[in-house]
């Protein structure tokens, strides 16, 4: 398998923090030969955080794609029947985010996308990054985790002692679990560590 020619949905969400060190892997992705096609939920375009301003993001994975970001609900669901995706990623992927795609709700762009993928039994692949993995949202995380076509970045605790029920996936191998989910495999060990405190 390999990524020439391949159309990748690339979903950003909320957590502004890892942002830089997801832009050199849709980069990646780019010099692979696949085209990515951007997609933002609603946070990406407005918010402003010490990691930077909405706008600012935006143009960034604007440069980097060579494609327009699609930033609303009418945008992404083309992407089922008109415009399908050979993989949908969604790197980072929230807690929010998470709780709503395990419940089947629809109410943003990115999740608009990952929905459409997901109708032509095609991979969704999740980048998470959230404070409540091993909290509340653990449900989800399972539920989603036992979902058909639905793959995961692998991923550990960030900070066990600070935040213990905090965790974030490996971004830099995003690659190489997209490779791996469109032969329909699960990258594995899918739970690894990711750093000690204090690192």
């Amino acid at each position: 398998m390999e990524l020439k020619g391949k159309r990748i949905g690339f979903g950003l969400t909320g957590s502004h923090c890892t942002y830089d060190a997801v832009m050199p892997e849709i980069e990646k992705l780019i010099k692979a030969g696949a085209e990515v096609i951007p997609i933002v939920s609603n946070t990406v375009k407005t918010t402003t955080t010490r990691f930077g301003k909405g706008e600012d993001w935006i143009k960034r994975v604007e440069d980097i794609t060579g494609n327009k970001v699609i930033d609303s609900i009418v945008g992404a669901e083309p992407l089922g029947p008109k415009i399908p995706l050979d993989c949908m990623v969604i790197a980072p992927f929230t807690g929010n985010s998470m709780s709503k795609f395990a419940n089947a709700m629809t109410d943003s762009p990115v999740l608009m996308a990952a929905k459409a993928t997901l109708r032509n039994l095609k991979p969704v692949v999740l980048a998470i990054s959230t404070n409540d993995a091993l909290g509340l949202n653990g449900v989800n995380l399972m539920r989603l985790m036992a979902t058909k076509n639905i793959y995961f970045i692998p991923f550990g605790q960030d900070a066990p002692t600070k935040k213990p029920s905090s965790m974030v996936a490996r971004m830099e191998m995003l690659e190489e679990t997209v490779l791996s989910a469109m032969e329909g495999k699960q990258l594995q060990p899918v739970i690894i560590e990711k750093f000690r405190d204090g690192e």
